[in-house]
């Protein structure tokens, strides 16, 4: 919640409970009135919540739940108008309406309520509204790219692991890397043994040699793929069958998924390439134009964090305590923020401790270099090098300098993980 919205007098409290077709509005007034009706998610219906919203005593405070996408249109048409618009967490709402009626019980009127009871104490988030704050268009591109990507994984791992068994089981040893276009162009031309040892060697290197492009000892790994196919253990089926045909549907598929992302990739490049957020992410060590590009789309305007905590906290990086009595748990790792954006923050991580050298690299040395085998030590000195990250994300943002390498040492050569992540050690 911002501080102008702490320190705001209202006069009037509007709690929105928002569907797909229907909206539950529940009004209240300083003096204790409160009113409930239902609206349809109409042009109609927002004018007249419009209306109703302006007749009451102002200033007037609105709040409502992120329910997919359907929010959006209102939100957008409420902000526009001039009114303050705030979000309430899903989370606190259900448990905030467990803790009153002692059930899990719901419905919209009731939820209503709830999110009005929210509202009134201030237990909201701010709303920062895509179109308005200019962030829209990424968000598209990058969510569209994230879905291509997830069509194209499980697509993938439908060839690897049902197709290529059943007609080309040899096929799966030369994939090596997500961008083996050759090997999909090769499939679709070889998809069975059968249609590789029709002709003889000579016949068919001639005729492979181009589908498989330039690659270093061309000429043996086609008598290698020959040969893979004359002792194939693959089913016997025709290359016209309907089982081959839908092979290489799916491979077409593949192959237009992977375009597609290209595609996607050049545009975040040449659409962001001007934008100075953009050009300052790419600065950090691990961070290619998509994790850029993420970065901008989940986070927005980072510099309306006024400390790294509250980004950390965003972005589900800040540590959690467990202790009641005598009993002190270990912190852990809230993950209550943005999954997407630390998800970014952990490929840009990954990403960056695999290079030669910079500080991230040498952080995640350090705190490994005792134990070098141990997962659980792994997994914490990612936890710790991610919210560098994520600090040094929020630096570059707010002074508008690029990235410029340094390496932190304490006098013991280490910090403790709580530090790191910028919380407090539990005693």
């Amino acid at each position: 919640m911002t501080d102008q919205l702490k320190h705001k007098a209202y006069h009037s409290w509007v709690a929105i409970d928002i569907a797909k077709d229907y909206n539950v509005v529940m009004v209240e007034l300083t003096d204790g009135k409160t009113r409930r009706f239902r609206m349809a998610n109409s042009g109609k219906d927002h004018d007249r919540l419009i209306e109703v919203i302006r007749e009451l005593p102002q200033p007037c405070h609105i709040g409502f739940e992120a329910t997919g996408n359907y929010h959006r249109p209102l939100a957008y048409r409420l902000l526009t108008e001039g009114f303050d618009v705030s979000l309430i967490s899903s989370l606190a709402s259900a448990r905030y309406r467990e803790a009153i009626f002692n059930s899990w019980d719901k419905n919209d009127p009731k939820d209503a309520g709830i999110l009005l009871e929210l509202l009134k104490r201030g237990i909201v988030q701010t709303y920062v509204d895509p179109i308005r704050s200019g962030y829209h268009d990424i968000q598209e591109l990058s969510k569209t790219y994230s879905n291509i990507t997830l069509s194209r994984t499980r697509l993938q791992h439908s060839i690897l692991t049902h197709y290529l068994p059943l007609y080309f089981p040899e096929m799966a040893k030369f994939w090596c890397s997500t961008r083996n276009a050759w090997w999909i162009n090769y499939l679709l031309h070889f998809p069975t043994p059968a249609s590789v040892i029709q002709y003889s060697e000579q016949a068919f290197c001639q005729i492979a040699s181009p589908i498989i492009g330039r690659k270093m000892n061309k000429q043996a790994k086609l008598l290698e793929l020959y040969e893979a196919a004359q002792h194939s253990i693959g089913l016997p089926i025709a290359s016209d069958s309907l089982a081959c045909q839908t092979f290489q549907l799916q491979l077409q598929r593949y192959q237009e998924l992977t375009n597609q992302r290209q595609q996607l990739e050049q545009q975040a490049e040449t659409t962001l390439s001007m934008n100075p957020d953009y050009c300052l992410l790419k600065t950090v060590p691990g961070i290619g134009p998509i994790v850029a590009m993420t970065i901008l789309a989940e986070g927005g305007d980072l510099r309306r964090f006024n400390h790294h905590r509250q980004f950390l906290k965003y972005c589900g990086l800040d540590l959690a305590k467990n202790q009641s009595g005598n009993f002190r748990g270990l912190d852990k790792l809230s993950k209550r923020g943005n999954a997407r954006l630390r998800l970014a923050l952990y490929m840009a991580s990954l990403h960056a401790i695999r290079q030669t050298e910079n500080s991230f690299r040498n952080k995640f040395h350090r705190y490994t270099q005792a134990t070098p085998k141990d997962a659980d030590c792994k997994r914490k000195a990612m936890t710790a090098v991610m919210a560098k990250m994520a600090r040094v994300i929020h630096a570059l943002i707010k002074s508008g300098t690029p990235y410029q390498g340094y390496f932190e040492v304490s006098p013991s050569g280490s910090i403790p993980l709580c530090r790191a992540v910028g919380a407090t050690r539990t005693p």
